[in-house]
């Protein structure tokens, strides 16, 4: 990779000379919006070929949550279970969980459970905080509810309870939580700066992320659901992003906390190994856990064609960041990180300031896109 410091210095970090394309584009952008922060990272069949960063508000070493980009992370801590035969995806959850088959939930499969279908986006009453920043509470009433829908009838995102739900799966697999499993298992052996709980010592790099500024004439509809308000376990009393409890706790469903290159670097590690070193996974676990679930209509979101895979997303429509084996996961406030096995990019983007109204900002989807066409020539 080539220094970008002599472009224009709007842009800085490394690119491969054949995304020159790229950061001419990405230059442009930085100039058009004085107030434009992100950090920006990609990994080609496991080397670095683009980490640049630009703006007033992050630099290299920032830190920020990049909220539901850390699904990410449940995804690939699943697939390593599923590599090493402790999970079988079409096992049912009560297999391992035997609480879990209360109130008609005995049939429910782990693919079911890990792709929203098993309609637990939420308890009655709701979940609080101090159940859903707890390695067992929400998954114990959850585990005890009656599902909104018939497991396997629909689905709807599970925005905050696939990673409680899916935490519980991992300790009744394995006895350790998903918080262990990532943290011995996948992030430290591999330098990956992503994590599930800052440590006190990185807490200084932590950049707040700034709100959304809507347009003046903004018509976007409020977020509506077939269940009436969304069923999001979203108390009003704790925010994810800029709560201390939160991002020190991590949870799996949208506080990690890193950089757009640790978030690069784990998805590069899992799927085509990283400089040179085999991947976490085989290509034969990647096909399970990328392989599209579902498709349509989300009854959470009240959005059509939305797609999952295990735990990811899949490219859509709206979110078309690469080809049709591709996945990965977007954040509410703009970020998002994704991986095609078969351009072999893994690739990530987080920013101090979302676009409205929320979702992957539409450059990365972009960006993305235009990486895995560029390196694919």
């Amino acid at each position: 990779m080539t220094a970008l410091a002599s472009l224009t210095g709007r842009l800085q970090g490394r690119a491969d000379d054949r995304l020159a394309a790229v950061v001419v584009r990405l230059d442009e952008a930085l100039a058009a919006d004085p107030d434009l922060s992100f950090q920006v990272a990609a990994y080609h069949h496991g080397t670095a070929v683009l980490d640049a960063w630009g703006g007033p508000h992050l630099d290299a070493q920032s830190l920020t949550v990049p909220y539901s980009v850390t699904k990410n992370v449940i995804g690939v801590a699943v697939g390593l279970l599923v590599e090493r035969g402790d999970l079988d995806l079409d096992e049912r959850v009560a297999h391992h969980w035997p609480e879990f088959s209360a109130k008609g939930k005995g049939a429910v499969t782990v693919r079911q459970l890990l792709s929203h279908q098993a309609g637990l986006p939420q308890t009655v009453p709701g979940l609080t905080w101090d159940e859903l920043l707890d390695h067992h509470a929400a998954a114990e009433r959850l585990a005890a509810s009656r599902p909104f829908w018939y497991p396997g009838s629909a689905f709807g995102y599970h925005a905050i309870t696939i990673g409680n739900l899916a935490d519980e799966l991992v300790f009744r697999v394995t006895g350790r939580t998903l918080h262990e499993l990532y943290e011995h298992d996948i992030r430290a052996p591999h330098d990956i700066d992503f994590f599930l709980g800052l440590p006190a010592e990185h807490e200084e790099r932590l950049v707040p992320l700034l709100p959304m500024i809507p347009p003046a004439t903004d018509t976007t509809p409020p977020a509506t659901s077939a269940l009436g308000p969304v069923v999001f376990a979203m108390p009003d009393d704790v925010d994810l992003a800029h709560s201390p409890r939160s991002w020190r706790y991590g949870h799996p469903g949208g506080s990690g906390t890193g950089t757009a290159r640790g978030i690069a670097r784990l998805l590069a590690v899992a799927v085509t190994g990283v400089d040179g070193a085999p991947p976490l996974l085989s290509s034969d676990t990647v096909e399970q856990i990328g392989q599209q679930q579902v498709r349509g209509y989300d009854e959470v979101l009240h959005q059509h064609d939305r797609a999952h895979a295990v735990v990811f997303q899949k490219p859509s429509q709206q979110l078309a960041f690469g080809g049709p084996r591709a996945f990965g996961h977007d954040g509410a406030m703009g970020a998002l990180a994704c991986v095609d096995p078969d351009s072999g990019v893994a690739f990530a983007w987080t920013i101090a300031r979302g676009p409205w109204p929320g979702g992957a900002d539409p450059r990365a989807v972009s960006v993305a896109r235009e990486l895995g066409i560029l390196l694919s020539s």
